[in-house]
């Protein structure tokens, strides 16, 4: 009888925590997330908006943490800490402190009233001070779980001054001064250390007078300050006095990349923070002057540099490349003085209204104590200890993790990382899958077949994203007496927990049977109100959004009053519509239980390996002849582990694993079917096609090194590119080890015009080979021709130590680049920015960081699997933050260089989350067949196949019904919904269930009435 245990524990309750608890109920695995927070969502759920989608990010936030709060699989033990374990690897005994709130959760219901009587306010510490809160407080309107909790240092009773009023007004009877702390014991097989971070403390860095000039605050207070639900309600305000700022300053690398604060790593999210904040700041307010302060601009990120790009020359944010020394407040108007110097060595100063610090981040004390219960190791500056290797796996088998515990690190890699961690976590418990869970208990649907609509309008204010534009309570007014309507509300964030309570209570109490949700996208918000609506026993097609924010109140923010009469037409229509709704039923198809992974390289092994390890049958196509991939002409981390082995030892496992079939000289020739059913056309060295039937597939195919036509590449066997120097190092060439002068030139092909990307390998591939060079002949001399140095993250010690050991950098403007003349000896000249002038270096050797550029396959592949690609070629990804291994295409998935250029570890790390999300489908045993599909009617068909010509996806196909007659018959788990076959049928004998020719006739009409 097995030992381990089907359930697993998730320390941290921000998007990392709740990434990876979904991903393990969602594979069939019990998950307790422990958060010390009274609600989840970390910094997250405290951000404004994300770049460069423009989302809202607690809004893009608040439908993950609902679907995990109605998930019967995932327990959450919020407020919360951990104070011991015991066991091994596959059987941990957990001991957990869950605090006593003084507010019963289970009572709870979420309505206020407790807070609204509170006579006591204080500092609210999530909005870092810049309002107050009550003694009994919940941190966010979307916060879960949805209880109250009181603040005991705050609270009168708990300071014998006698109040109780929240006791008294309760409706619930749920207040509770009594309560005590509980110990309670979990079993798990795994635990994944998820914990987030916290920033420096600012009263170490006074210089820049955070804490006690009021118009200096930190990057976090920033997004609060920016945020529609923060203390000033998304209006860019001054906390001194509350005038709109006209000139705010970002002071980068404030206690990061700093030794003598024991920071010395780079905090990684800084700059494009910062950038974000100015390009939103400005988007609040055109007439604000947003000015950065930087050292390097670290946008290594996809799409990170085109952003950065775009606020320098249509974003009118200005960068000052200088490090500011202190800044200096006039205490009279309270305005900010700051002294820099500029590169061409004159000293300015200049007076801003605020500044905002980019402060360094670090794990908590918190964190560190957990760390220790635990009894993984840390790195020296106290992040969790890893290897490239094993990016998720802790010094303690059994332990894993992710975020920014592990490492400095923006969203999607978090996610990413916690998708990871799940997979590695199920690799080891696949045996345990579904031994602890419960499936969830839905009512029936009710059947209104023939009853006149009662329809319920909800409308969401979205704190003030949509009420600051349009009025809600106006809205309500005139929508509440409209034909069919039977219920017209609003509510703060209709997305909340509370409010899905309220939206099933109303449900119930008014004998609804349509739902018309107003509010924001149905991209991301449309399954959870459906969910809600099914557990209030309808089905899920009779839910309707009226799109009112993105539609409405954000793109006629200016006009008010024409927004409100925009938002009650966009409702009207929806109700037309929502009144012709009918009740459609989704399908449960048949699930291949096996995968395609296409690419032998790191990232193509890594996924098969966990696939298989989950128990799947894989089937690995590698165009070339052998395993490797790109890390075959590797040799040492950064770090200086060595990849050879590594990746040897990879492809043993490959190679002994008899659950992967590996094909060498493999070429797709043709792709069909859908998700849990293609069937995959592969030649094998130019040999006859044979058939692959899987039910997922992962597209790993990597990418390339750019040959470039610069710098004299090609003409010269000394100037070499960045795997040609690796080669060359390998084999211990003499003439790159026993060079006098190496030159190093970075950016050669990337962040152009042509490839407007930034490599991100680049950088630290240079550092690892100038420390290499430097340590093997200390009396070389070793140049760095760079534009930004960017290693980002725990990298920066490296470039510290570069330094050290007397390697140069000199930063070049794109528009002077180098000139590179060989001869006897390669003669490379540049501006040196500091002394004006140019030098020029006699090189022994010269290194160029080519660009990363897509393989000219992907397009092809995408066509064939019905993805994207983006602009530059890379696979294009289903959400760049919180879906980046997913396709939109269901049951493919992305991993490695064909995503964007990333070291090894993202690499290892982003395979893992695609091997873990494939595995989770094939675990599933079906595939879900939404509803929302064509249909054709046969008595109207008369087969004449042009559906079938127009069709993008092959879902329509004709069949013999009877001799020369044909009829066409629609795949669902093909079809798309796009309604191309509608368009195209002379006779209407096509058409979209749930999108019917008389439902979108009835929102023309009303648009038009």
């Amino acid at each position: 009888m097995s030992t381990k245990i089907g359930a697993v524990m998730t320390i941290g309750g921000g998007i990392g925590g709740v990434q990876a608890s979904l991903d393990l109920a969602e594979s069939g695995f019990k998950v307790y997330l422990v958060e010390e927070k009274p609600c989840i969502g970390g910094v997250m759920a405290q951000l404004d908006k994300t770049f460069p989608t423009n989302d809202c990010s607690a809004c893009i936030f608040s439908p993950k943490l609902q679907t995990l709060a109605q998930n019967p699989n995932i327990e959450i033990l919020a407020y919360s800490q951990i104070e011991g374990i015991e066991g091994e690897a596959g059987n941990f005994k957990v001991k957990v402190r869950q605090k006593a709130r003084y507010v019963d959760p289970e009572k709870c219901t979420s309505c206020g009233t407790c807070a609204e009587k509170c006579p006591t306010k204080v500092p609210n510490e999530y909005n870092f001070g810049h309002d107050r809160r009550k003694a009994i407080y919940k941190d966010y309107a979307q916060g879960i779980p949805s209880v109250y909790t009181i603040d005991t240092k705050n609270c009168r009773v708990f300071q014998g001054k006698k109040c109780g009023v929240c006791k008294k007004v309760c409706p619930a009877g749920a207040v509770d001064y009594e309560q005590q702390d509980t110990i309670i014991d979990v079993n798990v097989g795994a635990v994944i250390l998820t914990p987030g971070y916290e920033l420096f403390n600012t009263a170490g860095i006074s210089e820049y007078g955070h804490g006690y000039m009021p118009n200096v605050v930190t990057n976090l207070e920033m997004e609060r300050i920016l945020s529609a639900s923060g203390p000033f309600e998304g209006e860019v305000t001054r906390p001194s006095d509350g005038k709109h700022p006209k000139k705010i300053a970002w002071i980068q690398c404030v206690a990061s990349r700093d030794r003598r604060k024991k920071m010395p790593h780079c905090s990684s999210v800084c700059c494009m923070a910062s950038i974000k904040e100015a390009v939103i700041a400005r988007e609040h307010d055109s007439s604000i002057e947003p000015t950065i302060f930087y050292m390097d601009i670290r946008a290594y990120g996809k799409d990170f540099d085109k952003y950065y790009e775009r606020a320098k020359t249509l974003g009118g944010v200005r960068f000052l490349r200088s490090m500011v020394s202190r800044v200096v407040e006039d205490p009279v108007t309270h305005d900010l003085q700051i002294t820099y110097l500029t590169e061409d060595d004159k000293l300015i100063t200049e007076t801003f209204d605020m500044v905002v610090l980019a402060v360094g981040i670090k794990p908590s004390k918190s964190t560190l104590d957990t760390a220790q219960v635990m009894g993984v190791e840390l790195d020296e500056n106290n992040f969790c200890s890893t290897d490239t290797f094993a990016p998720v796996a802790t010094s303690k088998p059994g332990i894993f993790v992710a975020g920014c515990f592990q490492a400095p690190k923006d969203i999607p890699q978090t996610v990413v990382e916690a998708s990871a961690a799940a997979g590695v976590a199920i690799s080891m418990l696949a045996d345990q899958r579904n031994t602890l869970t419960k499936k969830k208990e839905l009512p029936p649907e009710k059947d209104f077949t023939g009853q006149e609509p009662r329809i319920g309008v909800f409308v969401c204010r979205c704190g003030i994203n949509i009420a600051a534009t349009v009025n809600v309570p106006g809205v309500v007014e005139r929508i509440k007496d409209l034909p069919g309507v039977v219920y017209a509300g609003e509510n703060l964030f209709t997305c909340s927990q509370d409010a899905q309570v309220g939206i099933k209570k109303v449900i119930e109490e008014n004998n609804l049977n349509r739902v018309i949700v107003a509010s924001c996208t149905p991209r991301t918000h449309l399954p959870l109100f459906q969910e809600t609506a099914r557990e209030a026993g309808l089905n899920r097609y009779l839910v309707e959004m009226a799109n009112i924010r993105e539609h409405c109140s954000w793109v006629h923010m200016q006009e008010k009053e024409k927004a409100t009469d925009k938002a009650v037409d966009l409702i009207r229509m929806a109700i037309a519509r929502t009144g012709r709704l009918e009740q459609v039923q989704d399908q449960k198809l048949p699930m291949v239980q096996s995968a395609l992974v296409i690419g032998g390289g790191v990232a193509g092994m890594t996924s098969a390996l966990n696939i298989a390890d989950q128990g799947y049958p894989v089937y690995l196509l590698e165009s070339t002849d052998k395993l490797g991939g790109n890390a075959l002409k590797l040799d040492h981390t950064l770090k200086g582990e060595d990849i050879r082995p590594y990746v040897a030892k990879l492809v043993d496992r490959v190679t002994a694993d008899n659950r992967i079939k590996t094909y060498f000289g493999a070429k797709i020739e043709d792709v069909h079917g859908f998700i849990g059913a293609f069937k995959t056309k592969v030649s094998v060295n130019g040999g006859d096609p044979l058939e692959i039937e899987h039910g997922v597939a992962v597209i790993a195919i990597g990418a390339s090194e750019w040959k470039p036509d610069l710098y004299g590449y090609g003409t010269d066997p000394r100037i070499r590119t960045h795997l040609d120097m690796s080669m060359a190092m390998q084999a211990k060439d003499p003439a790159v080890l026993n060079a006098g002068t190496t030159v190093f030139i970075q950016c050669v092909g990337s962040r152009s015009e042509e490839r407007p990307w930034c490599s991100k390998v680049c950088c630290n591939h240079t550092i690892k080979d100038a420390i290499a060079l430097k340590e093997a002949n200390p009396a070389a001399k070793v140049y760095v021709l760079y534009r930004d140095i960017r290693t980002f993250g725990l990298n920066e010690p490296y470039y510290e130590k570069a330094r050290r050991l007397g390697v140069v950098f000199f930063r070049y403007e794109p528009d002077s680049p180098p000139i590179v003349t060989p001869g006897d000896k390669i003669a490379v000249t540049f501006k040196d920015l500091v002394l004006g002038g140019n030098m020029t270096v006699q090189a022994d050797s010269l290194a160029l960081a080519a660009a990363v550029i897509p393989n000219d396959y992907n397009k092809e592949l995408a066509r064939m699997f019905k993805v994207s690609v983006n602009e530059d070629g890379y696979f294009l990804e289903a959400h760049m933050k919180l879906r980046p291994v997913d396709f939109a295409t269901d049951g493919v998935f992305l991993a490695g260089l064909a995503h964007y250029p990333k070291p090894l570890d993202e690499t290892i790390g982003q395979a893992e989350a695609a091997g873990s999300h494939a595995a989770q489908v094939l675990a599933r045993g079906y595939v879900d067949a939404p509803g929302m599909v064509s249909f054709v009617d046969p008595y109207l068909c008369r087969g004449c196949g042009r559906c079938v010509d127009v069709c993008p996806f092959h879902a329509p196909e004709l069949k013999e019904v009877a001799p020369g007659m044909f009829v066409s018959e629609v795949n669902p788990a093909l079809c798309k919904g796009c309604g191309a076959c509608g368009v195209a049928c002379p006779t209407g004998a096509a058409s979209i269930r749930h999108f019917k020719d008389e439902q979108i006739g009835e929102m023309i009409d009303a648009a038009m009435a």
